[in-house]
């Protein structure tokens, strides 16, 4: 190897870990961070407060209601039964998320007559829960239909027979731990490959580089190549937090995982440099980073499906390097997938740092700006 370059990636990788504090963020924080959002981040919806209007006569309601506090879905509301007053002003206070309305003379008389309407009001400022009471509410009231009166819901002439591949238990953990791992993984790479040129101009050591007999590649590859080392650093330890603790399987080939995570942190880096050449000072870099990583985890899939999202903006998942690895990690680790089923998602990622390599040599100058 070059021997300045050398000297380069020592020097980087020396004034990185110098710092007892930055060692913390580099290895000890990412370890945290992954427990504490696998336990965290879920999108499983619990904890629904649920209130109930019912006389002493309608046992229907409240047996429904029962049985929805029963099933531990939903938690009582703060006021309920005779001693409700207003169910709209419930769910305007914020004292409940959905209330059970019977009709005028109770659920149970109107059953008898035949004209039987249970109304539910549910607060939609949060839509995902929103949905998910309304179908938990149709299972639990079937259910306790059945169980008080025998009454079961006419079966569909089709008969569904449903095999769930790849998370049978539907376990939260095992789809979001690699949407976790790909946010840390990017956050120790490219921010720090940010802060590397700019940290040299904020503290004036950038004309000492400028003025030293070296090339523009050399500096360029000097600054970056410890961050990509830095950031592999980092797989070993979230793949132990994921496995050992969240018990996430690795289904597929260790070597198809590694390659995408060299083609992902060099993407990284990569994009972490061109965005360190338009910036001046710490705060800019800091701030360039965010307004990054925002829209870049928005549009990777993480929170909701890039299928959800308008056709006209799709294309910008496509040039974002997270939808890319969060798309490999799924496939790897999950689906057990190899280099073949990944090598269209690793080209790309190539391809992106490629271009952001050559977009970063441009813009840098060998001279002061």
């Amino acid at each position: 190897m070059n021997k300045t370059l050398l000297g380069f990636i020592k020097k980087e990788l020396i004034q990185a870990l110098r710092d007892p504090r930055m060692k913390y963020i580099l290895f000890a924080a990412p370890i945290v961070e992954m427990t504490l959002f696998g336990v965290a981040i879920s999108n499983e919806v619990k904890n629904i407060r649920l209130a109930a209007f019912f006389g002493a006569n309608d046992y229907l309601v409240r047996d429904i209601y029962e049985h929805a506090i029963g099933g531990g879905w939903f938690i009582p509301a703060r006021a309920s039964g005779e001693t409700a007053q207003d169910p709209f002003e419930l769910v305007r206070s914020g004292d409940a998320d959905a209330v059970l309305v019977p009709p005028e003379g109770g659920f149970t008389r109107a059953l008898g007559r035949g004209d039987a309407q249970l109304q539910i009001l549910v607060n939609a400022t949060n839509v995902t829960q929103a949905q998910s009471v309304e179908s938990y509410m149709k299972a639990i009231v079937a259910q306790t239909l059945a169980d008080d009166l025998g009454l079961t819901p006419r079966p569909p002439p089709i008969k569904f027979d449903v095999r769930v591949l790849f998370n049978p238990s539907l376990d939260t953990a095992i789809f979001m731990v690699p949407g976790v791992m790909t946010m840390l993984m990017v956050l120790t790479t490219l921010i720090l490959a940010n802060i590397g040129i700019v940290r040299e101009k904020e503290m004036g050591t950038f004309e000492m580089l400028i003025s030293a007999p070296v090339s523009k590649s050399e500096v360029i590859f000097g600054k970056t190549l410890p961050y990509v080392l830095i950031g592999m650093t980092n797989l070993p330890l979230l793949l132990a937090i994921a496995m050992l603790v969240f018990h996430v399987p690795l289904r597929g080939s260790i070597l198809a995982l590694i390659a995408a995570t060299v083609a992902f942190v060099c993407t990284t880096v990569a994009m972490g440099t061109l965005i360190s050449t338009y910036c001046q000072n710490q705060q800019q870099a800091s701030m360039a980073s965010f307004l990054f990583m925002f829209p870049a985890i928005m549009f990777s899939g993480l929170i909701f499906p890039i299928e959800n999202m308008p056709a006209a903006v799709q294309w910008l998942s496509f040039i974002d390097p997270l939808a890319h690895y969060l798309s490999l990690l799924r496939n790897i680790m999950l689906k057990g997938g190899g280099l073949q089923a990944s090598a269209w998602h690793i080209g790309v990622l190539l391809i992106l740092a490629a271009v952001s390599a050559a977009a970063s040599f441009r813009r840098f100058r060998t001279t002061l700006s």
